[in-house]
């Protein structure tokens, strides 16, 4: 095939990091190594058994066919009854839409509002589709750095700074990927109060992981908080990751109509609807009971302390408990400049990351991947048991590598504000 039948866009896009580490991981495993993956932001529960049994009911029902492409009117309604009960939003069914998950969703708004040169501003680290997604769709990925001592996250006075005339959108993704970060509605009232003042920035959040904050966080979201933002904001969510659904592929989002139409418009054109029993499934999960979440949540919480507890016990790693999510994010700063025993230098959290995977059968995603180096993500949506054979691993890993260091924290990327 010749280079330039590929489209030119393409040539800012990089393939998912996770996905293929997740792929590196089957392959070893395939080759009868024990690799243990702490890539991919799956959890490990299985999919409650009532939504399940909806699934079923909806075949056995003949419910097999096309439906809208927004998304039938049951899940519609309940993702708007969904948002009255938990989010105190009043939206109706007409302004919700459903995709092949969330991040169908997140694509179809881009597509649907991204003119070339239109500026989206994302904090860094982020879930590293974000600007990939973006440029796919001609718009230009604002990069607004943060930092440890801010909790990774977005402060008004960066928010600001980082509005140009062309912003378009500002995302806000809490509790976030990869950090597990989570903004307080106090914090989300001050970024509110930046965002009055600019009536051109329309605002996208990322809610995926909302009901998965630990130490008794309260989660909110901007519109709920701010609501003279509520005409422009896109209020996106799913059932991938509270659910434990995410091979269902469903995810969805509210807000003003007329931008609800226009990303149907879009999804009309690719995908057409999402699968119809994966949309039975989703509208059990809603409508259905939620108390096994305290469970998991509890478990989930187990599991970050178990996994903060035992990285920051490995020389040269160093990390703090997450709001919300099932991710850690952690500083490899302290092994940077050492050497492995067979003499290479660890320069970057990539090289750090490579040695994880070929000696000690780790998988880990470099920092780099999220816009922030050095670090590493560990998603601790597994067992207890794997999760403290992974992180012994790690120690061991850390404890072989010698020589002194002097590291410093470097931005990552590539794309500045």
């Amino acid at each position: 095939m010749k280079k330039d039948f590929i489209a030119k866009r393409l040539e800012k896009i990089k393939p998912s990091a996770t996905l293929a580490l997740a792929a590196k991981a089957a392959q070893l495993k395939a080759e009868g190594k024990d690799v243990i993956g702490l890539a991919v932001g799956e959890p490990d529960f299985d999919t409650p058994k009532h939504i399940c049994d909806a699934a079923k009911k909806a075949m056995d029902e003949g419910k097999t066919k096309y439906t809208p492409v927004p998304g039938t009117p049951e899940l519609r309604k309940a993702v708007a009854a969904k948002f009255k009960r938990e989010n105190n939003l009043d939206y109706t069914p007409e302004q919700v839409i459903v995709g092949t998950g969330g991040k169908q969703v997140l694509y179809n708004a881009f597509m649907a509002t991204l003119n070339p040169g239109d500026e989206v501003i994302i904090s860094a680290p982020y879930w590293l589709s974000y600007p990939e997604m973006v440029q796919l769709c001609e718009g230009k990925p604002v990069i607004v750095q943060t930092t440890p001592e801010s909790g990774f996250k977005m402060s008004p006075q960066d928010l600001e700074k980082a509005i140009t005339p062309n912003t378009k959108w500002v995302i806000i993704n809490s509790p976030s990927n990869p950090t597990g970060s989570a903004y307080t509605t106090a914090e989300l009232k001050a970024l509110g109060e930046v965002l009055k003042k600019h009536p051109h920035v329309w605002v996208m959040t990322d809610d995926i992981y909302e009901h998965l904050v630990y130490d008794k966080f309260k989660f909110s979201t901007i519109a709920e908080v701010v609501p003279e933002l509520y005409e422009r904001t896109l209020t996106v969510n799913g059932v991938s990751k509270a659910y434990s659904m995410t091979g269902w592929r469903i995810g969805y989002a509210a807000g003003p109509v007329e931008l609800i139409k226009e990303m149907s418009k879009v999804q009309g054109q690719s995908t057409s609807n999402p699968s119809s029993i994966s949309q039975a499934a989703a509208t059990a999960a809603l409508n259905g009971d939620q108390t096994f979440l305290n469970d998991w949540r509890d478990k989930f919480q187990e599991r970050r302390d178990l996994v903060v507890g035992m990285l920051n016990k490995a020389t040269g790693l160093s990390c703090t408990a997450p709001e919300g999510a099932f991710y850690v994010f952690c500083s490899c700063e302290g092994v940077i400049g050492k050497k492995t025993p067979d003499g290479k230098e660890i320069k970057t959290d990539t090289d750090f990351c490579n040695f994880l995977l070929e000696k000690h059968n780790i998988v880990v995603v470099p920092g780099v991947e999220f816009g922030l180096s050095p670090y590493f993500r560990v998603s601790y949506a597994l067992s207890k048991e794997t999760l403290t054979k992974a992180c012994e691993r790690i120690q061991a890993a850390c404890g072989e590598l010698s020589g002194a260091t002097q590291p410093t924290v470097k931005k990552a990327g590539g794309m500045k504000p």
